[in-house]
């Protein structure tokens, strides 16, 4: 099979197309033949150096989109044949940017008939933030006010949605270009943090979805706009210190750093959410598989809107 492999960390120029035996599903696997597989910052990032994913030759991607080509012992659920998406166990079970992956049958639901493998391609690791992150961790309720940082972003788009669907108010940051693409996916407010601070435009905020900030400054920015009894989740792998974290308790506001995990119960949530209309991702660019290196680029430039996916051709039987 053919597969996008980087044997050291560095520019997206790192990584290279191989060919390598096709992998066989061990015990309560199964075989997929990739026909979609999203590109996320974590891909970029683990890319440029060693992150959550370690370890060289390394192939990354945890989203997939394909068709069961086979099914190890023990597996019931699919048969072969059958359109499959979910994300790959996170971040150990990395490999989806290659013609064919195996991955734990547990982590894959059927892919809705009403998308394509580029749509399903591009949910499972972003939707799976924003599921875990809204709904499992902050409990999102109707008629809470939720604020998503980088909400035209390919996790924050899916967030607003997944929000909205919780019958949450829904305000997003994201420059003003994007405000229009927000009101179409369902965000009640945008607010553009070129021009705008949103430490004065939002205010008594119930849950704060954040991918951005890195430090305690850029916290506490977002800590000001939380009632008491809210919840702010960061979904950026950094430390966060004892006395920061005493300080928040103290305020009364609950803060959560979110890895995201792999989730068959959540996946079938976004796929029951794509079914009736209510979750639909925006697609940047696709590029083939062995234009992995330009997805990066793409990527790394952080004003693309939705997701970037990589399609692979010629794989499956249908």
């Amino acid at each position: 099979m053919r597969a996008i492999r980087q044997d050291t960390h560095g520019s997206p120029e790192v990584l290279k197309e191989v060919e390598l035996p096709r992998p066989v599903p061990g015990l309560s696997e199964i075989l997929i033949a990739v026909r979609a597989a999203g590109v996320n910052p974590t891909d970029w990032w683990n890319r440029a150096q060693p992150m959550t994913a370690n370890g060289l030759p390394l192939i990354l991607g945890w989203d997939v989109s394909g068709v069961v080509e086979a099914v190890g012992t023990g597996v019931t659920l699919f048969k072969p044949g059958d359109e499959v998406f979910g994300m790959l166990p996170y971040p150990h079970g990395v490999g989806a940017h290659a013609e064919y992956v195996t991955g734990p049958a547990r982590a894959f639901v059927h892919k809705p008939a009403g998308i394509d493998h580029v749509q399903a391609g591009a949910l499972p690791l972003a939707a799976l933030t924003a599921y875990q992150a809204l709904v499992d961790t902050a409990d999102i309720q109707p008629g809470q006010r939720v604020l998503i940082h980088a909400a035209a972003g390919g996790v924050g788009h899916l967030a607003v949605q997944i929000a909205k669907s919780r019958g949450a108010y829904v305000i997003g940051t994201a420059s003003a270009a994007k405000h229009d693409f927000l009101r179409s996916i369902g965000a009640d407010e945008s607010i553009d943090y070129h021009t705008v601070d949103f430490t004065e435009a939002a205010k008594d905020i119930d849950a704060v979805l954040d991918p951005i900030s890195r430090d305690t400054a850029a916290r506490a920015r977002s800590l000001a706009v939380l009632r008491p009894g809210g919840t702010l989740v960061s979904i950026l792998p950094f430390p966060i210190d004892p006395a920061e974290l005493a300080d928040i308790a103290a305020r009364g506001i609950r803060y959560e750093s979110l890895l995201v995990e792999a989730d068959r119960a959540g996946m079938q949530a976004i796929a029951d959410l794509v079914e009736t209309g209510a979750l639909r991702p925006h697609i940047e660019a696709t590029f083939p598989l062995a234009e992995a290196a330009k997805a990066h680029t793409l990527g790394e430039t952080g004003r693309t809107t939705g997701k970037i996916v990589l399609t692979v051709e010629g794989t499956g039987k249908a």
